[in-house]
């Protein structure tokens, strides 16, 4: 669906004409290598799930594998990326090609002993980290497992500091397509590995964290190449204290304070699940892995596609077209995203078993991840809807705004974890972190407005209210598609993928045709979008 976006003339709305034809290519080349890792990363969830179900075994893998993730999401790909980029195509434009390289060699160094003094410092101490993330875990055995894996995947986390270099260079060149699919080279690996080696481990798990490490590797050598022909070099030059480095950091500050509150969320998650009966941490990761299918590919793709249009139209103090730019694609967001969402609800069980219901996860492990994945699913249209509103407050240049939001949002969902999962166990979490996403996108939508004086709100809630009353027919009509099938097993493989499709076929059909009964102004608008692209 990004590809669509910008294949299907999307960049004619957001770029001038003598720009369309450069970014719709590089965006598409980025969208296919995207969809690609994304499916593949379902692959991979599938192997693991197959090989470990929703066990104690699948816990501790999950719990060690998310310390390097988090740090990979706050120090290497998400804010390396919004500042690299920036200040590596400013120092090439206003002072040529030889003050560029040498602020890559700058950076490079500093991830070699900067990162690399910390995957050390993780090593040594990573039983400690084990016990911090997860108090829940009260057997030694299952600590001292969990310590070892986290040992195994933390230079995980050099390779993707590595890795967002990479990318991050040859996206100053215009190389997008290359850095793109690394991520796909990591998903390839960790099968690879679990299928190669698992059998040779007594303790087989170990196999997925060497697996992990191995596929951050790849991340980063799969790119070597194409940073050869780009004319980049690697060498060590410990100058920190040039000027264009340090701007990065304090760009970098900001960004990470920013995802560092998403991510906390998913560590109290972890944390409080620790608690709960074995598997809910397990639960939780795959239900979640499903929500950011949809969120990663709608409100990413939509989020970067509209953010040049309100920067520019902010740095030229046009707030109408800003107010119109915005009320169009958050409704295009919506229109899309709500019948995903009530989708997921309602083929939830169908969609799980198809994916990962095959050897150790059982009909008990889909029950579990279902029940998550309804109340994460509810918090979709927000989880989208902050991208477009945070693109919105960036291009009036106000960073701080989004995180105080932010804070909030995770105070809330904080407490709110805490009443429910007493009641609702490892939904209670899930339908906590939904409740969060909402005031989170409620407070920023109303303070943007009050920005702005006015951002057409009766117009978006008069679409949003449309695309919901078409959502919720079309995934009851889904549903009961749904039901011809029987999803307590694991036999009968294509019954089971035909119902399932006609199940969808059935729900999208239904969908555009009570939106155009509703006469969408967004139907209108994809419409037009398709005729562009055959044009």
């Amino acid at each position: 669906m990004q590809s669509f976006f910008f294949s299907t003339g999307f960049s004619d709305i957001i770029y001038p004409m003598s720009q369309k034809t450069t970014i719709a290519r590089s965006a598409l080349h980025i969208s296919l290598a995207t969809f690609l890792s994304r499916i593949l990363g379902f692959v991979r969830d599938m192997v693991i799930a197959g090989y470990f179900g929703a066990t104690g075994l699948s816990d501790t893998f999950f719990v060690a594998f998310r310390i390097p993730n988090l740090l990979r999401e706050l120090f290497a790909e998400g804010s390396m990326s919004s500042a690299f980029i920036p200040v590596l195509t400013e120092k090439m434009t206003k002072e040529g090609k030889d003050e560029a390289d040498r602020l890559t060699h700058i950076v490079f160094t500093f991830i070699l002993f900067g990162v690399g003094s910390v995957t050390i410092l993780g090593i040594l101490f990573a039983p400690y980290i084990v016990r911090l993330i997860a108090p829940g875990f009260n057997d030694p055995s299952k600590v001292g497992q969990t310590a070892l894996l986290t040992r195994i995947m933390f230079p995980f986390l050099l390779f993707v500091s590595l890795a967002a270099f990479a990318m991050g260079a040859l996206n100053v060149k215009r190389s997008f397509f290359i850095p793109a699919l690394s991520s796909a080279w990591f998903n390839v690996t960790i099968i690879l590995t679990i299928v190669a080696l698992s059998g040779l481990f007594a303790d087989p798990i170990l196999a997925v964290a060497i697996g992990v490490t191995f596929g951050g590797m790849m991340q980063f050598l799969t790119q070597v190449p194409s940073l050869a022909r780009s004319g980049y070099t690697f060498r060590i030059n410990p100058a920190f204290r040039d000027e264009g480095f340090r701007k990065m950091g304090r760009l970098i500050l900001p960004s990470i304070v920013g995802l560092a509150v998403a991510q906390i969320n998913i560590f109290v998650s972890t944390v409080l699940a620790s608690y709960l009966e074995e598997g809910s941490i397990t639960y939780l990761y795959y239900s979640m892995r499903l929500i950011q299918f949809p969120v990663g590919i709608f409100g990413v793709a939509m989020g970067m596609a509209v953010l040049p249009s309100l920067s520019e139209h902010a740095a030229r103090n046009d707030r109408e077209a800003l107010k119109e730019d915005f009320s169009s694609s958050i409704r295009f967001l919506f229109f899309i995203t709500l019948p995903a969402m009530v989708g997921l609800i309602a083929l939830r069980t169908p969609i799980i078993n198809l994916l990962f219901q095959r050897g150790e996860f059982d009909y008990t492990a889909t029950q579990g991840t279902a029940f998550a994945l309804t109340f994460y699913a509810i918090g979709i249209w927000s989880m989208v809807g902050v991208r477009v509103v945070v693109a919105a407050f960036y291009s009036l240049q106000d960073t701080r705004t989004p995180v105080k939001v932010a804070v909030t949002a995770m105070l809330t969902n904080i407490l709110l974890s805490l009443i429910l999962m007493g009641p609702l166990r490892h939904g209670g979490l899930a339908l906590a972190n939904s409740l969060a996403s909402w005031l989170n996108f409620t407070l920023l939508f109303l303070l943007l407005r009050k920005r702005l004086g006015g951002i057409e709100a009766a117009r978006i809630k008069r679409s949003f209210l449309k695309a919901i009353a078409a959502a919720v027919i079309m995934g009851i009509a889904g549903y009961l598609v749904s039901t011809t099938g029987d999803w307590t097993g694991s036999g009968e493989i294509l019954r089971r993928v035909f119902i399932l499709s006609a199940s969808i076929t059935v729900s999208v059909l239904l969908y555009f045709l009570l939106a155009w009964i509703l006469r969408s102004e967004e139907l209108d608008m994809l419409r037009r979008l398709i005729q562009r692209k055959d044009r």
